[in-house]
């Protein structure tokens, strides 16, 4: 017999795991609709041509492809098949795939809807994404994506109620973070000064990666790259900028001065900083010149968030980017938008043991069932206790107490409600508090009072 099994880095979240899920998802949720955005969701398939070429080289090789349904095969020769060129191939037998991020597909969306939304327009979206990623610790095949964008407005004042509803998340979720922020603008003007322009991509790739593969690594994977060894020389007061953000952006402005574009980012973040500083924001705010985002759609401000209690990835990310939408056909379309990740927020609470005593909206109330007398008595009372929103619910058989009481115990349900003879001829119950033991009889009439209180 096969033993079941479930795909590498994918997993099963039972009753409680959901109901920790669910506390993270309408937090999120609530702070998203607090800020006025309004919720969309796309298909979990997408084209291939709508997936390809948005995530550079690196994330393209991550898009999970679905093979065409059918005798996929039927239209390659044998000279094809011979080859064994899978790039060539991929193209030929496979049309669609699982989306990678919410983003593209948002882009999509925006296009394809573009008469029907009123712009700027500020969407959220709570939806499975897929990477063909190496699993490992904080890092999955299968995860959920909390998404807030923003389109149709060039205004600096979208980055920053970003940076708020990352604060609000975070403040409600006790996990204290460090919101980083950078622009690519400045990476750029980096890229033109060292004078390796057209190698930017390169730079922000290998420059992404400093927390997990260290300075030495990084330097190693420039050189790789092309990049000449005076420009990787050139990069390293860059790379390990420190101080105060003021004293970062000044260094930057003597450092830059010769770059318009470089110029124009540490303006951009300038105005940011100085609009969150008018703002009673709990985290703090850090510039920071390694977080690069390495995906090739950002074009100015950079957001990414990590946990200081616990050792995990970036657990929210996001930026600007201007020119996504114009690869649909719909050029000029400003756009920014930030991402949390729940699952490694699921992972961070889980460690720090932060959610709330209610958040697993469990059953508070067992009617327990001795046939069909007692049966009839009772379901009017548990549909009475429902109306008055009190989760309750009734053994489905009438087997032993002792069985129906550790029922109550395995799904730690706080409180019995018992029916025998004598009750129903009171028009009472007695209700035993499974926590304490304590055992009292309650009028009828007086039940769904009882669990108010």
């Amino acid at each position: 017999m096969q033993k079941p099994s479930i795909p590498s880095g994918t997993r099963d979240f039972s009753p409680e795991e959901m109901a920790k899920r669910n506390y993270i998802f309408d937090t999120i949720r609530n702070v998203f609709h607090l800020y006025g955005f309004k919720q969309i969701e796309t298909p979990a398939l997408e084209n291939l041509s709508t997936l390809m070429g948005k995530y550079g080289e690196e994330g393209d090789k991550l898009l999970f492809k679905i093979l065409n349904s059918g005798d996929f095969l039927n239209k390659i020769s044998e000279d094809e098949l011979s080859e064994r060129n899978s790039l060539k191939l991929t193209n030929k037998i496979s049309e669609k795939g699982l989306r990678y991020d919410l983003t593209v597909p948002f882009a999509r969306f925006v296009v394809m809807h573009r008469n029907e939304i009123s712009f700027p327009f500020k969407r959220f979206q709570i939806q499975p994404v897929w990477r063909a990623d190496r699993p490992q610790k904080g890092r999955y095949r299968e995860f959920f994506q909390c998404d807030a964008d923003i389109v149709g407005s060039d205004s600096l004042l979208n980055e920053v109620e970003l940076v708020q509803i990352i604060d609000e998340v975070f403040q409600r979720f006790g996990i204290r973070v460090c919101i980083k922020i950078n622009n690519r603008k400045i990476l750029s003007g980096i890229a033109e000064i060292i004078g390796e322009a057209d190698k930017i991509t390169d730079i922000t790739v290998a420059i992404d990666k400093l927390d997990k593969i260290g300075l030495e690594k990084v330097n190693e994977e420039l050189l790789a790259k092309g990049i000449a060894p005076e420009a990787v020389e050139k990069l390293q007061p860059v790379i390990l900028l420190n101080g105060s953000n003021r004293e970062k952006l000044a260094t930057l402005k003597f450092t830059l001065h010769s770059s318009e574009t470089g110029m124009k980012g540490i303006e951009e973040l300038e105005t940011i900083l100085n609009k969150v500083d008018l703002l009673n924001i709990h985290n703090p705010l850090e510039l920071d010149l390694t977080l690069a985002r390495g995906l090739n759609y950002y074009t100015g401000a950079i957001f990414e968030v990590k946990a200081l209690d616990v050792a995990i990835g970036s657990i929210t990310g996001g930026g600007r980017y201007d020119n996504l939408t114009g690869v649909f056909g719909m050029p000029d379309v400003s756009g920014v938008g930030i991402s949390f990740g729940a699952d490694r927020i699921f992972d961070v609470l889980n460690q720090l043991n932060l959610y709330p005593e209610n958040s697993s909206q469990r059953t508070q109330v067992l009617f327990v069932n001795f046939g069909e007398k007692e049966e009839n008595y009772i379901l009017p009372l548990l549909s009475g206790l429902r109306k008055a929103g009190i989760h309750a619910e009734i053994y489905p058989e009438a087997a032993k107490m002792k069985k129906q009481l550790s029922y109550a115990n395995d799904n730690q349900i706080a409180f019995v409600v018992i029916a025998g003879e004598s009750e129903i001829q009171d028009n009472k119950v007695s209700v035993k508090n499974m926590l304490t033991g304590e055992q009292q009889l309650v009028a009828v009439d007086a039940l769904s009072g009882y669990f108010s209180l």
